[in-house]
């Protein structure tokens, strides 16, 4: 390797077409990792055009599989060029990786450990994007000190600690990204009444780092307070969260007349007891539910279109 370019003898055959069509990726996005990251180095045909070799395909298909792992196209292209390319296993911090990181993290956190966990967590945003690390491991894990409260194996004091360091990572993340006034603009709030936030905090980074300026109230909101919130404000969006069934009835009635009061402003509801509605409640109140996954919230997000 010389200059971060693999030096490859093979004859090219493929133009630039062909190769964006049989990886699935387009043209402009293969010369935009060319140009910044020199990867590789097409030669060029009497008339100028870009021919790649077969090895420049086994390359670029790894580039994309890591990428479709969750790491960013420049971390890709660091373990590539950290001699990280072994075709004949292409196993490099495959899931096994991200599980054992994802025991450590957890091992360190019911340990009280906050010093090792924030270092397995620095590791873990170094390797993987924000939405890979918050999804495939945060996400699972919280679960996991769930079930092991639930179970007895471990404490309250332990679920505590747990949510706080996680929460405040989130937090930080959130806090981090730059916010405009002339961005679109969100309010996000618990159902009056509830305390389990964490969800709503994921989304809310999700939200940010999608462009909107987001304006993350939490939870111990009263009902009035929200509408005086929305009155004050003005936003484009509100989106509500409920974990709790006894409290679902509410949240539908609210946001009914609320879409009645406030033609403009879109709603958004999500939350264990959305997610837990009747098969006829799901139909009525469909256009208000985002969803519980990260390609649901993409799905329910091109309604960006309407206000912008």
């Amino acid at each position: 390797m010389v200059g971060g370019v693999f030096m490859l003898d093979q004859e090219g055959k493929y133009n630039i077409k062909a190769v964006s069509k049989m990886l699935g990726i387009k043209s402009g996005t293969l010369r935009a990792w060319e140009r910044r990251y020199k990867m590789i180095a097409p030669v060029r045909n009497e008339l100028g055009y870009r021919l790649y070799t077969e090895e420049h395909l086994k390359i670029l298909k790894w580039l994309i599989k890591n990428v479709n792992k969750g790491f960013t196209i420049g971390q890709a292209v660091s373990l590539l060029e950290n001699n990280e390319f072994h075709p004949e296993t292409e196993n490099v911090h495959d899931g096994s990786q991200i599980q054992r990181l994802a025991d450590e993290l957890l091992d360190s956190l019911v340990e009280f450990n906050e010093i090792k966990s924030q270092e397995t967590m620095n590791t873990l945003f170094s390797l993987f994007t924000v939405e890979k690390v918050i999804f495939d491991i945060f996400c699972p894990l919280l679960l996991r000190v769930g079930e092991l409260r639930d179970r007895g194996e471990i404490t309250s004091a332990h679920e505590n600690f747990v949510m706080a360091i996680i929460r405040s990572k989130i937090e930080l993340m959130f806090h981090s990204l730059p916010q405009s006034e002339l961005l679109p603009k969100a309010i996000l709030v618990c159902c009056p009444g509830e305390f389990h936030e964490m969800g709503l905090l994921i989304f809310s980074l999700y939200l940010r780092r999608k462009g909107l300026e987001v304006i993350y109230l939490g939870s111990g909101i009263l009902e009035g307070d929200i509408e005086e919130a929305v009155k004050i404000i003005r936003p484009n969006y509100l989106f509500i969260s409920c974990t709790l069934q006894e409290n679902l009835t509410f949240i539908l009635s609210f946001v009914t007349q609320m879409s009645l009061n406030y033609k403009n402003l879109l709603f958004g509801i999500g939350g264990r007891a959305i997610d837990l509605m009747k098969k006829s409640e799901r139909e009525q109140f469909s256009s208000f539910i985002v969803g519980q996954s990260m390609k649901e919230w993409d799905n329910w997000l091109p309604n960006l279109s309407r206000i912008r």
